[in-house]
């Protein structure tokens, strides 16, 4: 190989070579409430209300869904490579419950050790019958014609009881 060959394809792998390791770089994203300066502001139970916590925190991420007195501000981290599936890296999640009159009750934070990994279950509930494949379903009905073409009697739904549109039996 002659030297400007040889320089390109130096120059060729190492291209592909940097693009390979930029696609193995992790991308941090975050997700959900984004604290101003990392701290939470410190609420006073009984003496805070709903007021100064929207003035603090904003709406929040969340409100309870069985208890509406209860608001959630949720942020998470969560770690991207190349194609694999995203790694939560951080969870923080403020709590803060309100009494009936609309004060602080309590603030409650909560990390991702706090978290349970739940199992889903992926079970199918099996049907009757037999699966058609897309071919017999886009060609089952050709060559079938409507029945009541020869009999001369209507498709009425729900059934035949009840009268007739033409006032027969």
């Amino acid at each position: 190989m002659n030297k400007p060959s040889l320089r390109a394809a130096v120059g060729v792998a190492a291209l592909v070579g940097a693009v390979a390791l930029a696609g193995c770089n992790p991308t941090l994203r975050t997700h959900g409430y984004r604290y101003s300066d990392g701290e939470v502001p410190e609420f006073t139970p009984g003496e805070d209300n709903e007021a100064t916590v929207l003035a603090a925190l904003g709406n929040p991420s969340t409100r309870g869904v069985f208890e509406q007195d209860t608001w959630y501000y949720i942020t998470s981290t969560r770690e991207y490579l190349a194609y694999l599936r995203p790694d939560t890296r951080a969870r923080r999640i403020i709590a803060v419950r309100f009494e009936d009159d609309g004060t602080v009750a309590s603030v409650d934070e909560y990390g991702l050790e706090d978290g349970r990994v739940i199992a889903l279950v992926d079970r199918e509930t099996p049907t009757r019958g037999r699966e058609l494949t897309i071919l017999e379903q886009l060609l089952g009905n050709v060559g079938r014609l409507p029945s009541e073409q020869f009999s001369g009697e209507q498709n009425l739904p729900g059934g035949a009881g009840g009268p007739r549109p033409d006032g027969g039996p």
